[in-house]
């Protein structure tokens, strides 16, 4: 398995990845997979990566800044998701090894992640990649006519200082 830079013409199966983590109900407050430019437009062009065996794509993983605000500057919002046949088999970990270094190496001291208390899979996942777990926020959102809560993970860069 390789991880690569994510490229324009990988969309088709990173959307359909994309539907796969919608259709769970507990990977985003998505409901539908959005199109390639609004995608492309929230997520920084240097922190996408896809898992790729045999020239099929396992998963992705990309950054998105968390605000517009030059303060928050430094600061990304994870996302990981990975497909229904590759669950379980080390994906998710190898994307986010790759990703928090890429992230460094473009200036990110912290990244942030948002979890449905039921993805128990990424929850696991940011723990044992070092996230910290700073709080829940409390039906923040709704999906399907349902009031969600998200628990927020974050990990600071130990190669970006913070001035």
């Amino acid at each position: 398995m390789t991880v690569r830079s994510m490229k324009p013409s990988d969309w088709e199966n990173v959307s359909r990845i994309y539907s796969e983590g919608i259709a769970t109900g507990f990977a985003t407050f998505e409901t539908q997979t959005p199109t390639y430019d609004h995608w492309d437009q929230a997520h920084t062009e240097h922190c996408r990566l896809v898992a790729e065996k045999d020239g099929e794509i396992m998963g992705w993983a990309a950054l998105s800044p968390v605000s517009s605000r030059c303060v928050y500057g430094g600061v990304g919002e994870v996302s990981v998701y990975i497909s229904n046949k590759s669950r379980g088999k080390g994906v998710g970990k190898l994307l986010m090894e790759h990703l928090i270094k890429k992230s460094e190496k473009a200036g990110y001291w912290t990244i942030q992640s948002g979890i449905f208390p039921e993805n128990i899979a990424s929850i696991k996942l940011h723990e044992k990649m070092g996230f910290r777990y700073i709080g829940k926020r409390e039906r923040v959102g709704k999906t399907h006519g349902v009031w969600k809560d998200n628990l927020l993970f974050e990990k600071r860069s130990d190669k970006i200082g913070i001035d």
